[in-house]
């Protein structure tokens, strides 16, 4: 998995959303120093959110596991 990129996310890591309507995308900017960006389309906006909420349920199945 050497071709793989890991973002660590934390509960205090900046976050900045960046709407670019002239693209059609938004950008999210994690961190301050050494920001990564993710790029999403707004097509492929729902997918991320049901991919994030599915991650989720995964870990509040789990007790202890993070979960709210």
């Amino acid at each position: 998995m050497a071709d793989l990129v890991r973002l660590h996310l934390t509960a205090d890591l900046p976050i900045r959303v960046q709407p670019l309507v002239f693209a059609g995308r938004i950008e999210l900017r994690l961190g301050n120093a050494f920001p990564a960006v993710l790029v999403v389309d707004g097509e492929a906006l729902p997918r991320l959110a049901q991919a994030v909420a599915e991650g989720r349920a995964a870990l509040d199945a789990v007790p202890g596991t993070g979960g709210a």
